[in-house]
């Protein structure tokens, strides 16, 4: 009679393999039951309390504020035309270039910094004159105009 044709190499091979598979099946299992996957809605549900924080449980309802719809203002509100702010203004060149023909002035009030062309300017200035101007509203934001050295 002739020997069997399984080597102790083949035998191994086949004992590692069937012990992966077993692995791999457990592991599956396992995921299966830490799933989050099939849970409830109650469970998924996330609430958000009073300070903006998340929460699992739901707000309290005897905190809550009542608010009344007419107050919420939706859109931009009107500005009065009654009121214009100041027309003309006080400020500090700080920054000017003679042979480009443009410089910016720090706003007094505001700090606010305005864009000034050559063509805008009443009196030659320099950096670090004090000015008064006007500001228009262009499409690239505001410009000032009728620039004159403060006395």
């Amino acid at each position: 009679m002739g020997r069997t044709q399984e080597t102790f190499n083949k035998k191994e091979k086949e004992k590692n393999r069937q012990k992966k598979n077993k692995e791999k099946a457990e592991k599956k299992e396992e995921r299966k039951a830490n799933s989050d996957k099939g849970k409830g809605l109650d469970e998924m549900m996330a609430y958000v309390d009073e300070n903006g924080n998340i929460s699992s449980s739901p707000p309290d309802l005897r905190k809550k504020k009542t608010i009344n719809t007419e107050d919420i203002q939706i859109g931009v509100s009107r500005q009065e035309a009654g009121v214009p702010q100041e027309v003309i203004r006080k400020g500090t060149v700080t920054f000017f270039n003679e042979s480009k023909g443009y410089g910016f002035i720090k706003d007094q009030e505001t700090q606010d910094s305005v864009f000034v062309h050559i063509s805008g300017l009443v009196d030659a200035v320099k950096d670090g004159d004090k000015v008064t101007f006007e500001v228009e509203m262009t499409a690239k934001g505001p410009n000032a105009r009728d620039v004159k050295r403060a006395v």
